[in-house]
């Protein structure tokens, strides 16, 4: 890959996250200090983050997306990793937001290092060993405030659903996800079928957070595209 690499972490981690993929790289890579902005297409921006391949897991896949979408002239290439364009049914929306406010009211009640014990607790995590899990760099690097922020302006219940505009997309995108997280597999094979340039490579034996479970077979995938 000759092309610089910006990587996009998602909901509780942290920049450290796509480390143990970036490092597997030979190529210049670098990771955003803002990447859980609002606006994430004017941060990338401001930030001067430049032409290059976008790279994002989850929350992050989605801010990579509507980056590739609103400013196509800055995304070489797209990697979308465990990502959804959003929801698209309204009712389903609504519920989503409801259910994120309810996990906001947790984290400003029990605080972060509580709800990160939680968060990882989920059967979507349920693969992923916890000397993987980067939980100590979490902790260090999370607040309530963040967290809660994220989870009322960059949810999928408040952020646009972006499915109708898949069609738009005219760089080559990857699209990665884990064998085990089945939800997420359907949405790939979905994406893949709207997007007009797209690979889609299914990770075995892997779940939701494929790049930490398998950053090896990840950063070879994008090294190999």
């Amino acid at each position: 890959m000759s092309a610089d690499v910006v990587f996009v972490h998602g909901f509780t981690q942290t920049p450290a996250s796509w480390e143990p993929v970036a490092e597997r790289l030979d190529t210049p890579f670098g990771v955003p200090t803002v990447p859980m902005a609002s606006d994430f297409v004017a941060t990338a921006h401001a930030l001067g983050m430049g032409r290059g391949v976008y790279a994002g897991y989850s929350m992050g896949g989605r801010l990579c997306l509507q980056l590739a979408l609103d400013r196509p002239e800055l995304v070489d290439r797209l990697v979308l990793v465990s990502a959804s364009p959003g929801i698209a049914d309204p009712a389903a929306r609504a519920a989503r937001c409801a259910a994120d406010e309810r996990l906001a009211q947790e984290i400003e009640r029990d605080g972060v290092d509580a709800f990160l014990e939680r968060w990882l607790a989920q059967p979507l995590f349920a693969t992923l060993p916890r000397d993987r899990s980067g939980i100590d760099e979490r902790r260090a690097g999370n607040t309530v405030e963040g967290l809660t922020h994220q989870l009322r302006v960059l949810g999928q219940g408040v952020q646009p659903s972006n499915w109708d505009r898949l069609g738009e997309l005219r760089m080559p995108v990857l699209l990665i996800v884990g064998e085990l997280d089945t939800k997420y597999v359907d949405i790939a094979r979905r994406m893949a079928t709207a997007i007009t340039d797209a690979r889609l490579e299914v990770i075995a034996g892997a779940g939701h957070a494929c790049h930490l479970e398998q950053p090896e077979t990840v950063a070879h995938l994008l090294a190999s595209w």
